[in-house]
């Protein structure tokens, strides 16, 4: 499979698609870690926060993790026009959730849902930072950047919709990426399915817990 293959081909989108996946995921697990730190020690948080953004490797990393995300939505995207393209009349009967669940079906919506709450997110926290750094070459302080924005019911409420959608998302698309690159045998399909149950609640749950306990004035 040449490059062009790689990004045109129905197969070469599913491989990018579960790279970029697998990526993320990880990515997940570094910021759910380094921002669940605020329930344990502020100045633990402040110190992680500090070294992930001012560290040079964290930000090629960083230029990384957007290009992902970018290839991932774009990935994402042609492949649900595609599939929209090859089935243009839908089912006289609607199986629901006997041939797949809703959110299997649904994960182009999530995933729009998701960037919109990602933007969101970005506005809030990330490009506040970098615009102080280049303008002054001082960071935010990030905890009481959260604890103003997180002082909002609305920005609440919405973080916590961004969240579920995420979880639902994730339900779907972490045992995907793993069947996509060829890991999830038989053997381990059982594993990797507890973990991705597990992963897709657990994470999306310390996010939401985060705005409601700023909110709740519990941090």
């Amino acid at each position: 499979m040449n490059w062009k293959h790689a990004f045109t081909s129905s197969i070469g989108k599913k491989l990018v698609m579960g790279i970029t996946g697998v990526s993320l995921i990880a990515f997940l697990c570094v910021h759910c870690y380094v921002n669940s730190l605020v329930f344990i020690n502020v100045e633990s948080f402040n110190d992680a926060a500090h070294f992930l953004g001012t560290n040079l490797l964290m930000h090629i990393a960083e230029v990384g993790l957007f290009a992902g995300i970018i290839l991932h939505i774009v990935q994402g995207l042609m492949l649900t026009f595609q599939n929209q393209k090859m089935r243009p009349v839908g089912y006289e009967i609607n199986p629901g959730n006997k041939s797949s669940k809703w959110y299997s079906r649904s994960m182009g919506l999530l995933g729009t849902l998701i960037l919109l709450f990602l933007v969101l997110h970005l506005w809030h926290f990330w490009g506040p930072n970098r615009y102080n750094q280049i303008t002054t070459g001082e960071e935010i302080s990030l905890y009481d950047k959260m604890q103003a924005t997180f002082s909002e019911l609305w920005v609440v409420i919405v973080y916590i919709l961004g969240c579920i959608a995420l979880a639902y998302h994730l339900l779907h698309g972490f045992w995907s990426a793993f069947q996509t690159l060829g890991l999830s045998t038989s053997k381990y399909r059982p594993i990797i399915r507890g973990i991705g149950y597990a992963f897709s609640i657990i994470v999306p749950f310390i996010f939401i817990m985060m705005p409601i306990a700023f909110y709740m004035h519990w941090v």
